[in-house]
């Protein structure tokens, strides 16, 4: 039914360091995926482990021939994280992003994903500098073919929801149906790059400053984030959000035809014994789930 191609980023992979760049890219070929999203700090892990090492942009340009030799393609490159906003000078920030725009094209990713500002410390809200920044950043990236992947994240400082991606700030309905059906009515197809998808459990026990995730200073968002986000559906590991209602809008309702993505964070996965290739049949079995919930009659 869904001719979407499926797309998987290198964390949802493994997160031992054991769990080798080349053997997630392999599992991911291996298991029906297209095109990954590699981490940044991958490129210089593997980079290291070779002899003699690597540099970054060595680094990018084996793993882009790599990624060439087993059919798939790079989706983005991430997180270039506390951007837009920052009291850092510009002019160094730029600089930064020129270096992450480099190493991108030297993967040939198509994006550079930008997790939007959660450094609120060390931050502005201005809504005007945001854009101002962000404008000159994605002018930076196209004058490399490259886009930009602007995420909304669930514990930014000033932008967390779709809406405020693009712009629309509403602050009154926070309802899941209500924004899911403004999503269908109002969100332009062509400003979306690609979709991720994830589950997500609970802290059990809940958060508190003993929790073996508790970071102290970062919003409990962030955490959870970091460690509990299981494939969609995985209901036996505890996932629990309303991922087909979501899928429902997204792909059926909206129609959207592009690039499925899988971004996971599960702590499972720091464990050396699960390996690359396990974890994406389960993303591959997550999906198929998914998508016979999505033909199931309402």
């Amino acid at each position: 039914m869904f001719q979407n191609q499926l797309a998987i980023t290198t964390s949802s992979l493994g997160l031992h360091p054991v769990h080798s760049l080349p053997e997630k890219i392999q599992a991911a070929s291996s298991n029906g995926f297209s095109s990954i999203e590699i981490v940044y700090q991958e490129l210089v892990d593997y980079g290291t482990s070779q002899t003699p090492s690597l540099n970054i942009t060595e680094s990018a340009r084996a793993i882009s021939q790599l990624c060439s030799s087993f059919d798939m393609s790079v989706l983005a490159l991430n997180p270039f994280k506390n951007f837009e906003g920052h009291n850092s000078p510009l002019f160094e920030r730029l600089e930064s992003a020129r270096h992450w725009i480099e190493i991108a094209a030297c993967l040939q990713a198509s994006h550079l994903q930008v997790p939007s500002q959660f450094d609120t410390a060390n931050s502005s809200g201005n809504w005007s500098v945001m854009v101002n920044e962000l404008q000159q950043l994605a002018d930076l990236a196209a004058s490399h073919s490259l886009g930009i992947a602007y995420e909304a994240v669930a514990w930014g400082s000033y932008i967390d929801t779709w809406e405020d991606c693009l712009g629309v700030r509403h602050e009154a309905d926070s309802n899941l149906r209500a924004s899911l059906d403004r999503f269908v009515q109002t969100c332009p197809l062509d400003k979306i790059c690609y979709i991720q998808f994830s589950d997500g459990e609970r802290f059990s026990p809940p958060l508190s400053a003993q929790h073996r995730f508790y970071q102290a200073g970062f919003p409990p968002g962030l955490p959870w984030s970091r460690n509990m986000r299981p494939f969609r559906l995985e209901t036996e590991l505890g996932a629990y959000l309303p991922v087909v209602d979501i899928a429902r809008t997204w792909l059926k309702q909206k129609g959207w035809k592009g690039v499925v993505s899988m971004e996971i964070f599960d702590w499972r996965m720091r464990d050396a014994s699960r390996r690359p290739d396990e974890n994406a049949k389960r993303g591959m079995r997550s999906w198929e789930k998914l998508v016979a919930a999505l033909d199931e009659p309402l």
